[in-house]
């Protein structure tokens, strides 16, 4: 008699280790398992999905949010007292720690699909958490700097929407592979049935999230009002420096139809322009006068303020990335800037023959020209030659002292106030408006300007609301929209909306299917006869699968274990690999 010994064949997973080793460091064979996960390994799974899902939306809130860094910049500036870029660090922490929870997640879900025993690495547990604490400490930060920017996630979803609808329906629908492997692989259970519910409410839900939907873009075409007129809200800050000469002349160059400045009154009774409360971010006053530097700018003489450099801050500080895309001759010019008197940007307006659009900052009751302010300012309008029709006044103060000057509204007012002041037109942040009340307002003759509104996204918004005029930082950025980023009418939307959700709900019943093949043909065709005595493991491709190697290897140990007769031994096929018994085969 002769007796083969039994073979055990080994076959190399390349990707499988990979998968376990960069997630769990179980980079060899026999260190990994199929069993089930132990619940300390599907919390910090569930840690992970948290993280990611808090993650995603830091990320797109930042991405929308670019439309004011230069305002949170400048809030961090008044707190700190020093002028520098933190969304560099923001972005670049955001980005590292999305892409590492982004890649650790891809492989749990590897993990997961392959059945393979959750076992996260105490390393990545360190980083996961560390990354999730950094993203809250972020956003409590941030609602406690720049409370009222939280609002532009609603307003951005005005806009994006129905993309994100499809994005979410992309991701639920590649989820159900796994929901249908998981509820296939094990044996039935009140917690599979829990999960099942909660997939199907959460598909349910995603298709159905359109009819909440409030999109101005999603209008017929021919109802599209004209394109809003652009304001250079303090001239053209991001290429030249902020309320200076220059600045207002490359806005006009951009096609801006009204200049917009900052008025404060000097101790001389001189407008001039100037947005901080002092002058120490936008001119080098801590090198002339450095005993005078958190001054505020209104107790300075017009003397004084014009022997202070207005354009090298520009050139240093960079704070919109734009220097180097100036031209040697353009650096020259903003080095040698001065500060921008009022007289100077009206005449300017005058000759341009555009308007003028300016918010006075009060001098304090201290000023010596906390009472002649008004008549200062006058004088300056009279002496520039610009028409009092053109030049609109903010806020809407001294309302009995003006005459003939447009005045507008810094503040959200109902219709009955707006009657009652005689105010025309009123000046709002994009956060403080719906899209019910710009309709309202237009209803009613009163003209609506929407600040800031430096992004494409945010400028057709609003352009499909049927705003007027909006104010920007950014005129060379708004130039190069010439119509809406997307608009769709009605029908095409909703056709759209409902052949996804169809498609989506086809392939999650396809999967299901395809994943409950066996059992749904078992059903179907009846249970069938397997000889006891001859059973042969086989995989239906052509190479093995993980499961059925893991399988040959646990039918051989335990034949080792419990020992083989002479007449019931195990062999390895030569033709294909697969383990097979073979009573008495090797008999002679």
């Amino acid at each position: 008699m002769v007796k083969h010994q039994p073979l055990q064949v080994y076959e190399k997973q390349v990707f499988l280790s990979f998968v376990t080793g960069i997630y769990g460091c179980r980079w060899k064979r026999y260190q990994r398992s199929q069993d089930d996960s132990s619940q300390w390994e599907c919390a910090w799974f569930l840690i992970l999905c948290s993280s990611f899902l808090l993650l995603l939306f830091w990320a797109y809130f930042w991405l929308v949010a670019q439309n004011d860094f230069n305002d949170f910049n400048w809030l961090v500036y008044n707190r700190s007292g020093e002028w520098k870029d933190e969304t560099i660090p923001i972005l670049t922490s955001t980005t590292l720690g999305l892409s590492y929870v982004s890649f650790l997640l891809i492989l749990a879900l590897f993990h997961i699909s392959l059945g393979q025993q959750l076992n996260l690495f105490w390393v990545h547990k360190i980083g996961v958490l560390a990354t999730l604490l950094i993203t809250i400490s972020g956003i409590v930060s941030v609602d406690d700097i720049w409370e009222d920017e939280l609002d532009i996630l609603l307003i951005s979803f005005q806009s994006t929407a129905p993309f994100l609808h499809i994005g979410a329906l992309v991701s639920v629908t590649a989820l159900s592979w796994m929901v249908a492997a998981y509820v296939v692989r094990k044996e039935r259970s009140n917690f599979q049935l829990m999960v099942l519910v909660i997939y199907f409410v959460s598909l349910l839900a995603v298709c159905l999230a359109p009819i909440t939907f409030t999109c101005p873009c999603i209008m017929d075409r021919h109802t599209l009002k004209a394109r809003p007129a652009i304001i250079g809200r303090r001239g053209a800050p991001m290429l030249a420096p902020e309320n200076s000469i220059l600045s207002f002349h490359r806005a006009l160059q951009l096609g801006a139809s009204t200049l917009e400045a900052d008025v404060t009154i000097s101790m001389d009774g001189v407008p001039f322009l100037m947005r901080d409360q002092t002058l120490r971010r936008t001119t080098d006053v801590s090198r002339v006068f450095p005993a005078r530097q958190f001054q505020d700018a209104s107790f300075f003489n017009w003397t004084e303020i014009r022997s202070l450099n207005a354009g090298t801050w520009f050139l240093q500080s960079d704070p919109y990335w734009t220097v180097r895309t100036l031209t040697p001759k353009d650096r020259s010019r903003i080095a040698n800037l001065t500060v921008c008197s009022l007289v100077e940007m009206l005449r300017l307006s005058a000759r341009a023959n555009c308007s003028a659009w300016l918010n006075i900052h009060k001098p304090p009751p201290e000023h010596p020209r906390f009472r002649s302010w008004f008549m200062d300012t006058l004088r300056v309008l009279q002496r520039a030659g610009m028409s009092a029709k053109r030049v609109t006044w903010a806020p809407d103060t001294d309302r009995g002292r003006v005459r003939g000057l447009q005045q507008a509204a810094n503040e959200k007012l109902s219709l009955e106030e707006i009657r009652q002041r005689g105010i025309t037109s009123v000046r709002l942040h994009y956060s403080k408006i719906s899209h019910r009340d710009i309709q309202e307002y237009l209803a009613n003759n009163v003209s609506v300007t929407i600040y800031p509104v430096n992004g494409p996204w945010l400028y057709s918004l609003l352009w499909c609301s049927g705003v007027p005029s909006v104010s920007s930082d950014a005129p060379q950025v708004l130039r190069k929209v010439p119509y809406p980023i997307w608009l769709m009418s009605r029908g095409a939307y909703s056709f759209i909306w409902i052949c996804s959700d169809l498609v989506s709900l086809a392939v999650v019943v396809g999967i299901f299917c395809f994943q409950n093949y066996h059992m749904i043909r078992w059903r179907m065709g009846g249970m069938q006869r397997c000889n006891p005595e001859q059973i042969m493991l086989c995989a239906v491709g052509r190479r093995p699968s993980p499961d059925v190697n893991i399988m040959k290897e646990k039918l051989i140990l335990s034949e080792l274990g419990s020992g083989l007769g002479s007449t019931e031994d195990l062999c390895v096929c030569p033709e294909n690999g697969h383990v097979r018994y073979s009573p008495g085969a090797f008999a002679h």
